[in-house]
């Protein structure tokens, strides 16, 4: 077995399988995107899962509850931000009880772009969204495995975040009301789910604002 093995002969063979994971080009599909406007936050998400040109799951939960004041989107591997958006969560708990206070959104971003950034070109797959309202102020901030991290107000992840910008930015204003959010994320990923064939299956829309986050929908688009 492996563990019998002489350790340079271990090393060589773990080293050229290293090399291996790290070319390794992955075929992901999803739509997930996020925007503030007067009202809040809004989320919005696909649920379907590819597993290169196979539809591999229709029902994943692309929001990761991580807080009641802080959400987490899910496009790249779904294990892979799953499993450090879960951590996050943990660590956050771990920070209020150490502090007695609650983690910022910008606190909570630059804890998970902290954890992921030594394992670049190591063959993790991570394009996601930190959400919250903290200060009195809400907060979207991009993180992705290649270790960036980028403050947004309008942004848009996945093999189907192009057909869904086409719709955000011809539409978006900063005034929506809560329904006029809804209708243009609900719209959004409508739309790039019938262009792009690697997202699908359900739409979950969230809203967030000072007092918490709410689910407002989630909704089969095979009706669509």
């Amino acid at each position: 077995t492996v563990s019998h093995l002489p350790l340079f002969i271990y090393e060589k063979i773990m080293e050229k399988t290293s090399k291996k994971m790290a070319d390794l080009k992955y075929l992901h599909g999803t739509t997930t995107l996020a925007f503030i406007c007067r009202s809040g936050i809004i989320i919005a998400v696909d649920s379907r899962a590819s597993l290169g040109n196979y539809v591999g799951s229709s029902n994943v939960k692309k929001v990761i509850e991580i807080k009641p004041y802080l959400l987490g989107t899910m496009a790249g591997g779904a294990a892979d931000c799953f499993f450090w958006e879960r951590k996050l969560g943990c660590l956050c708990d771990l920070y209020e009880v150490e502090t007695g206070k609650k983690i910022t959104v910008p606190g909570a971003s630059k804890m998970l772009v902290n954890m992921i950034f030594k394992y670049r070109n190591s063959g993790i797959s991570m394009g996601t969204m930190i959400i919250g309202w903290d200060n009195n102020q809400p907060s979207i901030y991009y993180v992705d495995s290649e270790g960036n991290r980028l403050k947004v107000k309008m942004v848009s992840v996945g093999s189907g975040s192009t057909f869904a910008y086409g719709i955000l930015e011809t539409n978006y204003l900063w005034n929506l009301s809560i329904q006029k959010g809804y209708e243009l994320a609900r719209s959004a990923i409508i739309n790039a789910a019938h262009k792009d064939p690697f997202s699908g299956g359900k739409i979950n829309i969230y809203l967030v604002r000072k007092e918490g986050w709410i689910k407002l929908l989630s909704e089969d688009m095979g009706e669509h």
